[in-house]
């Protein structure tokens, strides 16, 4: 919410009226232990290259920004439930923005990831970290004598937030330093979105959820306020739970930054003054970011250059200590996000790159070659490429090969480079004199990751099917996505 709602009010001039006073406004956390002196003069956490590593977290809390319980009234029209005392981060995103400004990359975190939580807490499930810390910390200063339970609270929760980032951190084995911090609950994320006017989402079939509240029709249809937040709440019901719960939250994100950049919002004063209301009475940041600042590098970030991505995980497995869990393995994280890096949309602090240039995927016939041995893997990658724009070739088979490669005619490297972007990981271009003009071939290699779904389709007049999360394309904010 930060992210897009600071970066669209210097698009224009008028925005600089609105943005003027923010700084002074927001509530803010010592997150990353900077001095007084460090936030005075701008130095808080910035870092060398200039691309900016931000980490928005989306908590349970029953509480506004300021630390104040929801009412009844409240809790009940958001279908908030009953505060177990457990403060849980449901949703965990890191956002790469490169230093030119003109495109983000937005990883999201299962909550329950199966890692190892910073700080000697041991192996449990990544949205407890905070909780973890908070409670753990609590009882010190209870036992220290501490009596003062505003400060318990407010210690105890700076405590859990700095666990979090350093659990992100040590997952991603150090390629990622979070510069910047964004945490929403359920009160902000309803005010934005109500301040917003609402954002167009679309399902591929009607649902309902009694625990999130959620009950929507099938294909697309504007949400707002309590509406939007049982759309990204609800779990119970989808055929891919938690991980298509990520879905709706990149969908839901990608449709805000699209309506918050567009000209009908630009040029509504109204809307703009209730946006930046709704951020400074909602949202929490860390102290000494400075969003006048961050707003002027957004300029020139537009929603087609917004992409959303999730870590690899395994899948869902019981354990004794946590119950149900997604396994992860920090190497292919980390990996994964290399791959990342190398396409110009990563997480880590590595030289920005251009979009690939070339012909459009319309006037780029792509053929698809299974040499990984895994069943229809060539016609899902074939089915998601032509999603994508470019035209259909043939899907096949091929001899087993260990790395996946990209093949184009000498003189038309820029096609490769666009099928390379579309697949959404690292693969070896090669130049083959065998392979036509206006042509490109894809050999699937064994570290090809295999899609979640395996036959995506369309769903006529409602837009293009997302697959769930982890399989490619990425989701943009480019357009209306439906979604289970």
């Amino acid at each position: 919410m930060a992210l897009v709602s600071a970066a669209v009010l210097v698009v224009t001039w008028y925005g600089w009226y609105y943005l003027s006073d923010i700084d002074d406004d927001i509530t803010t956390t010592d997150v990353f232990q900077s001095s007084v002196a460090e936030q005075d003069e701008g130095k808080v956490r910035k870092p060398l290259d200039g691309a900016i590593d931000m980490l928005l977290v989306g908590v349970d809390s029953r509480t506004d920004a300021q630390g104040n319980p929801l009412s009844d009234e409240v809790l009940a029209l958001l279908n908030g439930g009953v505060a177990d005392g457990t403060l849980n981060t449901d949703t965990m995103i890191l956002v790469h923005i490169p230093q030119d400004g003109t495109r983000a990359v937005a990883i999201s975190f299962p909550r329950d990831a199966y890692v190892e939580i910073a700080d000697g807490f041991g192996k449990h499930k990544l949205n407890s970290a905070m909780a973890r810390q908070k409670n753990d910390t609590a009882q010190r200063l209870r036992n220290e004598g501490v009596t003062d339970e505003a400060r318990v609270e407010l210690e105890s929760t700076l405590a859990g937030r700095r666990t979090l980032i350093k659990t992100i951190e040590q997952l991603t084995g150090g390629s990622v330093t979070v510069d910047q911090y964004a945490e929403v609950n359920l009160a902000s994320f309803y005010e934005v979105t109500k301040a917003i006017g609402g954002v167009e989402v679309c399902l591929n079939e009607e649902t309902r959820d009694r625990d999130s509240g959620a009950d929507f029709r099938a294909g697309r249809q504007t949400i707002e306020g309590a509406q939007a937040l049982s759309f990204v709440r609800q779990r119970g019901g989808l055929p891919g739970g938690d991980l298509d719960r990520i879905v709706r939250q990149q969908v839901f994100i990608g449709a805000l930054a699209r309506k918050v950049l567009s000209t009908g919002t630009l040029t509504d004063f109204g809307k703009l003054d209730q946006l930046l209301t709704a951020v400074k009475k909602s949202v929490v940041i860390n102290a000494g970011w400075n969003l006048t600042e961050f707003a002027e590098q957004m300029q020139g970030l537009v929603s087609g250059n917004i992409q959303f991505r999730t870590i690899p995980v395994g899948d869902p497995t019981d354990t004794w200590s946590d119950g149900n869990v997604l396994p992860v393995e920090p190497a292919k994280v980390r990996q994964f996000i290399k791959n990342l890096a190398t396409d110009g949309s990563s997480s880590s602090k590595s030289p920005t790159t251009t979009t690939p240039t070339g012909p459009p995927p319309s006037e780029i016939t792509v053929h698809v070659y299974n040499s990984a041995g895994v069943a229809r893997l060539a016609a899902n990658v074939l089915d998601m490429l032509v999603q994508n724009g470019f035209v259909r070739g043939r899907a096949a088979s091929g001899e087993y090969l260990e790395t996946t490669s990209v093949r184009h005619s000498p003189d038309e490297a820029s096609s490769a480079e666009k099928v390379i972007s579309a697949l959404g990981r690292n693969a070896e271009a090669i130049a083959d004199d065998s392979v036509p003009r206006g042509q490109v071939q894809v050999h699937l290699g064994a570290d090809y990751a295999v899609p979640d779904q395996s036959d995506p389709a369309s769903v006529e007049g409602t837009g293009t099917v997302a697959p769930t999360t982890g399989s490619t394309p990425p989701i943009t904010a480019d357009g209306v996505v439906c979604v289970n």
